[in-house]
């Protein structure tokens, strides 16, 4: 195997609660919706792409309205977190230190451009990861964005890391084996191989 690939949220860390209050903040100071989301409703959002994010959260805007208030969300919660990280799940950071000395380590989310350098400054697992890519850079599907990612790097034997049924469909069509994060946001019935904490992989791959 030449490479790991990790989702973030839901696999790496929890910052719905971080996220929560600065959308509520980006909607109260930038239209007349009621802000009360709840990480909890994060939660459910999470792993799927800006723009269904977006849909979900404004379904009466119009598109041009639906992309404003959305840009303007995901702007307050690279600031936020850039003073108040997700909280990093345990085991995270030995886990990386001991993958990292035989794999190259990468990462693909569906999240905004800036969202994964936030994360890799505010943990410091920055020097662990190799090359990441995210959806702000592609506007692609996940599993496009991992064989682009791919493409990059020439990789051609990995394996993806990940918490939801989206994770797992990207893989499907990537031709990517999935590893099921059951600590995670979702669930994946399908998945035939899962972890309960990260430090399984250690094992389970080297």
């Amino acid at each position: 195997m030449d490479g790991i690939i990790f989702d973030v949220d839901g696999t790496l860390w929890d910052s719905t609660e971080v996220v929560a209050r600065s959308w509520n903040q980006a909607i109260n100071e930038n239209s007349d919706l009621p802000a009360d989301l709840t990480a909890a409703k994060i939660k459910s959002l999470f792993g799927k792409t800006m723009n269904e994010i977006t849909a979900a959260l404004f379904p009466s805007f119009s598109e041009e309205d639906r992309s404003r208030l959305g840009d303007l969300c995901f702007a307050y919660e690279n600031r936020l977190l850039a003073t108040e990280p997700g909280t990093l799940y345990p085991g995270v950071r030995e886990a990386f230190q001991a993958l990292s000395e035989k794999f190259d380590l990468y990462i693909v989310s569906n999240c905004q451009c800036g969202y994964i350098e936030v994360f890799l400054e505010g943990t410091n697992l920055g020097p662990f990861v190799k090359d990441t890519l995210c959806f702000g850079q592609t506007g692609r599907p996940k599993n496009e964005s991992i064989r682009i990612l791919m493409g990059k790097n020439h990789l051609k034997d990995v394996c993806y890391i990940g918490d939801t049924m989206g994770d797992y469909d990207a893989c499907q069509k990537a031709g990517v084996p999935f590893i099921f994060a059951e600590y995670g946001f979702g669930e994946v019935p399908e998945a035939e191989v899962r972890i309960q904490n990260i430090r399984e992989l250690e094992q389970l791959l080297l």
